[in-house]
């Protein structure tokens, strides 16, 4: 089923939540890229985003959720002051976190080592339908190995039947993903470069290390 969000939202969202309560993929357009997403906490549907998108346990997808106060459930720890005047500024936004997971959690996600990666996408039509379905695992909507899709097109493109419900929303604005950030060790460092840059990261916590590799969206 795809839906176009500027005439059919309030029918996709509903379709979307419905999927997702199911099982079943969604794909959603972001703030960065496209994405699919999955209930995080139903491991053999984040097993299927994982086999839709060509991709093995060792590459556990970020979790999107809603709002800034759901964090709270999903970590181990309070974030720093720092981290938190961060995460005020910049969420919603194309920022994504990696913290340790809270041990209580009763989910999959994948080879994680006790972490869970976190965004809020700056995008309100993803987040109506994260409101309703809970925190979701959204990785990008591509094949392993392929850009990641700008367009509705594009996702269906490479995903097809793999996927119950796409919900279009138009180009989205670039091809950058969300820069992730690993604040689990001793130093922060950026795992991947992405929409916000070291600069940025630098006025919160001038430590921050540089990096590269990562993958999500």
């Amino acid at each position: 089923m795809r839906f176009d969000c500027a005439t059919e939202l309030d029918a996709g969202v509903t379709a979307a939540v419905a999927a997702l309560r199911d099982g079943e993929l969604v794909v959603l357009p972001t703030d960065t890229v496209y994405g699919i997403a999955a209930d995080a906490f139903d491991a053999t549907a984040v097993a299927r985003l994982l086999r839709a998108k060509g991709r093995g346990r060792d590459m556990p997808p970020p979790v999107l959720i809603a709002e800034p106060a759901t964090l709270d459930a999903l970590v181990a720890e309070r974030p720093p002051v720092w981290l938190q005047t961060m995460l005020d500024d910049l969420w919603p936004g194309p920022l994504t976190v990696v913290f340790r997971a809270q041990p209580s959690l009763t989910w999959d996600l994948g080879e994680t080592h006790g972490t869970v990666a976190v965004r809020v996408p700056d995008d309100d039509r993803t987040r109506a339908v994260l409101r309703q379905a809970g925190p979701s695992a959204v990785s990008s909507a591509n094949l392993s190995g392929q850009p990641a899709a700008t367009s509705v097109d594009e996702a269906e493109a490479m995903l097809g039947e793999s996927v119950r419900v796409y919900l279009d929303g138009g180009p989205t604005a670039g091809a950058t993903p969300s820069t992730i950030l690993d604040v689990t060790g001793p130093v922060p460092r950026v795992l991947r470069q992405g929409a916000v840059d070291l600069a940025t990261l630098h006025t919160y916590n001038n430590t921050i290390e540089p990096a590269g590799g990562g993958a999500g969206a």
